[in-house]
């Protein structure tokens, strides 16, 4: 073959990359995608909504070194207050006048639920990061509404597992007079009573959310002996439910039950004063599991903000990662497409793979079961005694989300 025709054969084939390339690339965002965070930084639960926001901006810092088709990923941040009406109202201002890509954040059950209702309406991608209803994405959820967090259905039925282990038989159920209160203790007690049929309810305590003295009510249930007690209290309540617990000595003398009790945003602040052998659940500690991919995770948030992260900060990390990798799936600032991509999306977290579960938009994750201890090593209580439940096994079935719904 002689030489001019090689070099002609060469540059038809370069061009021919050259068209298959310019073709088939992944395509470039051209501004940078918005994501519009609504959480609480007043008051008590700001230390969660805090966490939360430190560990989406380490998130962004990774994945914001390349970027996402191009393109850099943006926050604006509102502060709900802790209030449903103030929370809507900060949704509706993000949409409207930031024109968010997508909005993320809260820690209100309740503020999920009224801005989950207002994004099936504007048809904007919501991803909820704390706030842990099962109603989110179970009986209300719906294609726009997603949660990176466990929920109530998956931390009661943990909670149920871990006391029909016990045998314990006379309860008492006390806990914040809100969304989340009566979810949990509602999730904990139907799967308590399912697995162990025998077991009694012997009464309800209800407080008003942010209630200061917590005593009067811890007095009164110890007075009526029950076997055990399942407390269903929230961000606000949990230091002041631990103290009174410890104040009046019912941690000593009868066992107790809470989930998010062995978080570390809850027993950091308690310090020496938490209560030992309480039994709690949770899907994350910086601690366990022990494995390089959390190790990284805990250094590199430990290296930005000098602590460890809680939970909400674990969140809020994932969800970072889960916006990123949706929009490169989608290959387009599109809602409609960005949450086609995120059914059913898996990404590597610290904890190991997560998915996004398509039929109810639930992240898939692990449950720790385990009881407030102190140890040398830390100046705080942390979790004993760790029992993993798999997401799977303590998740409702695709078949009773969509029992559910239709409802």
């Amino acid at each position: 073959m002689k030489r001019g025709t090689i070099i002609i054969i060469v540059v038809l084939i370069a061009i021919a990359a050259a068209f298959v390339y310019y073709f088939t690339r992944p395509p470039k965002i051209v501004r940078p995608i918005k994501v519009g965070i609504i959480d609480c930084y007043s008051g008590p639960p700001a230390v969660f909504g805090k966490d939360a926001l430190n560990g989406f901006k380490l998130a962004l810092a990774e994945i914001n070194k390349e970027g996402v088709l191009g393109a850099k990923i943006e926050f604006t941040t509102r502060d709900t207050k802790f209030k449903v009406d103030i929370g809507l109202s900060m949704a509706k201002e993000l949409v409207m006048r930031e024109n968010v890509d997508v909005l993320v954040g809260t820690i209100s059950s309740g503020v999920a639920l009224a801005v989950s209702d207002y994004v099936r309406r504007e048809k904007v991608p919501f991803i909820v990061w704390i706030s842990k209803s099962e109603r989110i994405t179970g009986q209300k959820g719906h294609r726009y509404v997603f949660s990176t967090g466990e929920n109530t259905a998956l931390a009661g039925k943990a909670g149920g597992v871990a006391l029909a282990q016990k045998p314990y038989v006379k309860y008492w159920i006390a806990g914040d007079d809100y969304s989340y209160g009566h979810d949990i203790a509602h999730a904990a007690w139907r799967n308590l009573a399912k697995l162990k049929p025998g077991v009694k309810k012997m009464g309800e305590s209800w407080w008003k959310v942010g209630e200061p003295d917590l005593i009067p009510y811890l007095t009164a249930i110890q007075a009526a002996k029950p076997d055990a007690v399942i407390f269903a209290t929230g961000g606000r309540s949990m230091a002041n439910v631990l103290k009174a617990a410890k104040t009046t000595g019912m941690a000593g003398k009868i066992p107790i039950w809470i989930h998010t009790a062995t978080d570390h945003a809850v027993l950091k602040p308690l310090g020496p004063e938490a209560p030992e052998g309480v039994m709690g659940t949770m899907d994350y500690h910086f601690y366990y599991p022990d494995t390089p991919a959390n190790k990284a995770f805990v250094k590199a948030f430990q290296d930005a903000y000098g602590e460890p992260p809680g939970f909400p900060a674990f969140h809020a990390y994932m969800t970072g990662h889960f916006i990123a990798e949706a929009f490169k799936k989608a290959g387009a600032l599109d809602k409609e497409k960005f949450v086609d991509a995120l059914e059913g999306l898996k990404i590597d977290a610290p904890v190991g793979e997560v998915e996004m579960r398509a039929c109810d938009h639930q992240a898939v994750l692990p449950i720790f079961l385990g009881v407030t201890k102190k140890v040398p090593q830390y100046n705080f209580a942390i979790s004993s005694d760790i029992v993993t439940l798999s997401g799977k096994d303590v998740m409702p079935t695709c078949e009773e989300i969509k029992k559910a719904r239709g409802k």
